[in-house]
């Protein structure tokens, strides 16, 4: 249906942002096929999100038995308590030792760890918190006051993440902020651009929220969110200048599917799907914002090659999933993914490196020397956010181990 009004247009766009944004396992509504216009939508979905807890797991994440010294770091997700309030908990590197780190009233909606010291900065009922590793000295660090349904984005609070240091917390809230946390204060260093139709109807030309720092913290990933569509760019806290992206052409890339090298110089991005824009994976320089097209999967290609979760290791190989599949001449949603690994080109020397395919993966979380990948896998293909933690090893040798029931934004502690 063309000839849509803008405020249709806006609220199909919310709605959907609704449907995806970090809902602890809620379902999309059935017959429905998420695709890449959900990525669309995702990119507000963590200003309008509404989270009802009813598919995650009905009681904590249990441990399983697993090697010691599994894990590299402790990791850090989203899960229900059991009183079916998202909180954050903690799984120690032996892969079972579990801890409930967060026991907020209302549910924790986006949280991060600081990687210095493992503090942890979390967002509950649109107010900002930090607490020590251990959960202890918690104290309220930003109140971002009442959110209003209609526009949520105009005052939700969003995206907290740590500077590699751990002195200062970027977050979203009417535009890009940053909270120091030795002098307690925090400022805006880019402004949300709003358009104010009247008759309360506001619409978002521009909105920025961070997504993460570069391993020295002199860049700053951020995602660029429109009324239909996102982006990426790269600022420097250090003089403020802000970095676009040059030739995205059909590409999305935004909202975090993303891995910087390790000297923060190149950025790999990825989407599997592909309708009202393309799937594929880029490479972008971070000093001039040049994207470039590692793969490409779109309506008028064939093979259509699309990939997810890509990873940069330290020895500069390209660990990601990918399929290349014949073009259905229509939109493409879920494909059967495999991991593989290759140059920083995505092409030379591919190698599938495990027989599975993932067709249910909602997120990935690589070990840093790309010896394994945490997968979690929704239960079917109409949940879209989170899933059972499983461990998959790039050697192709060792068997999955699976790591928790449900997880969801997982991050490496210290």
């Amino acid at each position: 249906m063309k000839n849509k009004n803008p405020l249709i247009g806006f609220l199909t766009l919310t709605l959907l942002a609704l449907a995806c944004a970090n809902p602890l396992g809620t379902a999309a509504p059935q017959g429905e096929s998420p695709n890449v216009e959900t990525v669309v939508a995702a990119t507000l979905s963590a200003l309008t999100a509404t989270q009802p807890p009813e598919a995650a797991p009905q009681t904590p994440p249990a441990p399983v038995d697993s090697a010691p010294g599994l894990l590299p770091r402790s990791m850090y997700f989203l899960s229900n308590d059991a009183a079916q309030i998202s909180q954050v908990f903690r799984l120690e590197q032996d892969g079972k030792t579990l801890k409930q780190v967060t026991s907020e009233p209302s549910k924790v909606t986006e949280y991060d760890v600081s990687i210095a010291d493992g503090s942890v900065v979390f967002v509950s009922n649109n107010q900002m918190f930090l607490i020590d590793a251990d959960g202890s000295n918690r104290r309220m660090i930003f109140d971002g006051g009442a959110v209003d349904e209609n526009n949520p984005f105009l005052t939700r609070i969003n995206s907290p993440v740590f500077s590699p240091n751990g002195g200062t917390v970027a977050f979203g809230h009417k535009g890009l902020n940053f909270y120091s946390v030795a002098s307690g204060q925090s400022n805006r260093a880019l402004e949300d651009s709003i358009n104010d139709s009247g008759g309360g109807l506001f619409f978002p030309s521009e909105l920025y929220w961070p997504e993460t720092y570069s391993a020295d913290g002199s860049r700053l990933i951020i995602t660029l969110g429109y009324y239909e569509g996102a982006s990426s760019a790269i600022y420097y806290p250090n003089g403020g200048a802000l970095v676009r992206l040059v030739n995205e052409q059909r590409g999305i890339i935004c909202c975090g599917d993303y891995s910087l090298s390790s000297d923060g110089s190149v950025l790999f991005s990825a989407s599997p799907t592909f309708g009202m824009f393309a799937g594929g994976m880029w490479r972008v320089d971070a000093n001039n914002g040049n994207v470039t097209t590692l793969l490409l999967g779109d309506y008028d290609t064939n093979p259509a090659e699309v990939a997810d979760n890509p990873f940069i290791a330290p020895d500069g190989q390209l660990y990601y999933f990918h399929a290349s599949i014949p073009n259905p001449g229509d939109m493409v949603n879920r494909p059967a993914l495999q991991l593989v690994r290759s140059a920083a080109d995505g092409v030379t020397g591919r190698t599938i490196l495990r027989p599975e395919t993932f067709t249910t993966m909602n997120e990935a979380l690589w070990a840093p020397d790309a010896s394994f990948v945490i997968v979690a896998n929704a239960p079917n293909e109409q949940i879209y956010f989170g899933g059972a933690a499983q461990l998959f090893y790039t050697d192709g040798q060792q068997a999955m181990i699976p790591l928790a029931p449900y997880v969801e934004s997982m991050r490496w502690g210290p």
